[in-house]
């Protein structure tokens, strides 16, 4: 779903030309804009207080370097990205179609063959991500489209590498709680793990239509309406331990 350009928003960036406003976060606006020919891209543009921001500025160079790397299956690649002078700004495929809390909110939950598809199309996206040794972060149903060929991950926004030193500043939270991980709420180390239970959240939500959990994050989550198979495979992602979580393989 787009919006107006509001009489503020630029109505170019370099070789685009910005056409409407897709969304709006707390690290940018995401635009709907054209390139030559009249592709379609999706293009966010930092928040001007971030982009001033000289360690942002790094862990933002450092991000696009590794969404480069991510295979391009089951996400939408980075396409371009303009990493110095203002504004700083990154240009994604632009993937058509609603993403999965749009479909479930206007259709209702998915059930058999279809929640399987997600629930696989998901974690291949994440195994192309964890493969080019990085982690999402925040893998929600709003981050995910239900294109024409299937689930696609979006927004690499806040993904770093699990090996390197945090570059994020101290006081700083970046995901949406009700999808992360037990140690990302409370601050431990952040490794693929992390994004297996933001998986089975986000699995859950597309069998129910809510969040799995009623109350806080350690509640035991509703997932009455997963088959066997799906339900204990589920079970398992959402344990408190990263240790004892499948991979994005199994």
């Amino acid at each position: 779903m787009t919006d107006p350009l509001h009489s503020s928003d630029p109505r170019s960036l370099g070789r685009y030309r910005i056409t409407a406003r897709l969304g709006q976060g707390g690290m940018g606006t995401l635009y709907l804009a054209e390139a030559e020919h009249g592709k379609q891209v999706a293009i966010k543009v930092i928040n001007p207080d971030l982009a001033n921001d000289p360690h942002f500025g790094a862990r933002l160079r450092g991000e696009v370097a590794a969404a480069r790397k991510v295979r391009p299956f089951c996400t939408a690649p980075v396409l371009d990205a303009a990493l110095d002078g203002h504004p700083l700004y990154v240009v994604t495929e632009f993937i058509v179609g609603p993403t999965l809390k749009e479909a479930i909110t206007d259709t209702g939950p998915l059930h058999g063959s279809d929640l399987t598809a997600l629930a696989v199309g998901v974690a291949s996206a994440l195994a192309a991500i964890h493969d080019a040794g990085i982690v999402h972060r925040d893998l929600k149903p709003s981050n995910v489209i239900l294109s024409g060929v299937g689930p696609r991950v979006i927004d690499f926004g806040i993904a770093k590498a699990p090996v390197r030193d945090n570059p994020t500043r101290a006081g700083q939270y970046f995901g949406t709680p009700a999808y992360q991980a037990p140690e990302h709420i409370h601050g431990g180390p952040i490794t693929p793990a992390a994004d297996v239970f933001s998986w089975a959240c986000v699995v859950a939500f597309a069998a129910t239509g809510s969040d799995p959990f009623s109350g806080a994050i350690h509640d035991k989550a509703r997932l009455d309406s997963l088959d066997y198979d799906l339900r204990h495979l589920v079970t398992r992602a959402l344990s408190n331990d990263p240790a004892a979580r499948p991979t994005v393989a199994e």
